[in-house]
């Protein structure tokens, strides 16, 4: 079982950058693929983007193509999600999951295994 931790939310203005990090406990890695979600206050929990096990592989929801990057470093057991040109529609909790099964990357939230606890991104107008 692997545990993750999320950091690097907080405020920032309307058009401004945050990257947010999720560091993993499980040593191996590499055999899970990674996912960013995101819940508003009142909203389902919605999908940001994905990224491969080797990180060759990416996939993003449409509201975050062109203005978000996933990315990983396996030997840190982190992977990343660098958020520019951010809108206050931006603003939620966004957590970090882990997928064990496949190599397949997921935009559904139930096939994702493992949770982290969330960081708070609020963005003001």
């Amino acid at each position: 079982q692997v545990h993750l931790v999320e950091s690097g939310g907080g405020l920032v203005q309307a058009g401004g950058s945050l990257r947010l990090s999720c560091a993993a406990s499980e040593r191996t890695f590499t055999r899970y693929t990674m996912g960013w979600f995101r819940q508003a206050p009142g909203k389902e929990r919605e999908f940001v983007a994905a990224i491969s096990r080797t990180g060759g592989s990416t996939l993003y929801a449409d509201s975050a193509k062109g203005r978000f990057t996933i990315s990983r470093d396996n030997a840190k057991n982190t992977v990343y999600l660098q958020m520019n040109s951010l809108k206050p529609e931006d603003t939620a909790v966004y957590s970090c999951a882990a997928e064990d099964d496949s190599y397949t990357i997921y935009r559904s939230s139930a096939q994702y295994d493992y949770w982290g606890q969330g960081t708070q991104v609020t963005v003001s107008s």
